[in-house]
């Protein structure tokens, strides 16, 4: 049966060109791979996260609401050639108002329709980029690696869901459009992972709990990637999720979530967000021992051994067995060890 797996506890002047070159310029730092091909404008994660303020509103959508300084221009990839957003990772089909056009997207802003489409279709791609940078697709079993369906403010609430019936992800609208912020769209992405590699996981309340801290993780774990990537400020905590989308319904510093809160296993309240703080801890702790890159590779790698019903239990050891297979002992007493200091029992 289709089931939604809603993203969070709460509902929770156009520049020229020139102009957009120059603010991506001036607000970069280090060495970033050259825009070639066709261009785009985005934020850089989100405009919280790259200027600090945590002061910004959503101001009706205003394009005065943010500073230029909080986009970047970057390079549309895997794109197929047909003037709209569809490549071999993402797809965005279906929109409100007028479709984006690969021609225009480096004019739009935050004031316009297009601009939520450029930014999913970007940070989609972006994150099954970093996930074939890990292995998987070639020497590791792919991860989603197909063209991911993608609706815009479709839903007429503060919310945005990944829906296993059409295996599509759909962003919601109201306050800030869900889409403008890239941990948002990264963490429905999680979720189609997840069920790329178990159709139709979820379906306990550890499992969905085990989803949302994945989604949680997937998103800090990208947006750090691009960060260094394209050489991108970073003026929050890292551990923050969606500090832009949150700026309606959660007090400075915002967070919908943190994926370094303190929860154990009897911490746990029968709510698949707020429970998945206690597994996203433990993920936050396996990256933080055994570097990004290792981290990774055994989290989601460990998630093809997943049942759409597990337990925390079955899919920490799961975890642990997967790091002892590639990366021998030692990273395998690390990931115990994370999932431990959670509390959660049977791992050994």
């Amino acid at each position: 049966m289709a089931h939604r797996i809603p993203r969070g506890l709460l509902a929770g002047a156009t520049a020229t060109v020139a102009l957009l070159m120059t603010a991506a310029s001036a607000s970069a730092t280090g060495t970033a791979p050259a825009a070639l091909g066709p261009q785009a404008r985005v934020f850089m994660v989100n405009p919280v996260q790259s200027s600090g303020d945590q002061t910004l509103t959503d101001a009706k959508d205003a394009a005065d609401a943010v500073p230029a300084t909080a986009y970047a221009i970057v390079a549309l990839r895997n794109l197929d050639g047909s003037g709209g957003l569809s490549g071999r990772w993402a797809s965005v089909r279906s929109d409100t108002g007028a479709s984006a056009q690969v021609a225009e997207a480096a004019s739009y802003n935050r004031h316009d329709d297009q601009f939520e489409q450029v930014m999913a279709y970007f940070w989609v791609n972006e994150a099954q980029e970093y996930l074939q940078g890990l292995g998987f697709g070639s020497e590791l079993p792919g991860a989603n690696d197909r063209v991911q369906p993608v609706r815009i403010n479709q839903w007429g609430a503060d919310n945005s869901f990944f829906t296993d019936k059409k295996a599509e992800i759909r962003f919601g609208k109201g306050g800030v459009d869900d889409a403008e912020d890239a941990e948002v769209v990264v963490h429905e992405y999680g979720h189609a992972v997840h069920n790329a590699q178990v159709p139709g996981f979820g379906t306990s309340l550890e499992a969905g709990s085990i989803g949302e801290a994945f989604g949680d993780y997937l998103a800090v774990a990208v947006g750090e990637h691009a960060v260094a990537r394209y050489g991108w400020p970073l003026k929050t905590d890292v551990a923050c999720v969606a500090d832009w989308d949150s700026v309606m319904y959660s007090d400075a510093p915002h967070c919908l979530r943190r994926i370094d809160s303190d929860k154990t296993y009897a911490d746990r309240v029968g709510e698949v967000h707020a429970d998945g703080e206690i597994w996203s801890r433990a993920l936050f702790d396996i990256r933080t021992a055994l570097g990004a890159r290792v981290a990774d590779r055994i989290i989601v790698n460990a998630q093809f051994g997943f049942a759409p019903d597990t337990s925390f239990a079955a899919a920490a050891n799961t975890t642990v067995a997967t790091a002892q297979k590639m990366y021998g002992k030692s990273a395998a007493d690390a990931v115990c060890a994370a999932f431990q200091a959670r509390g959660i029992p049977g791992v050994a």
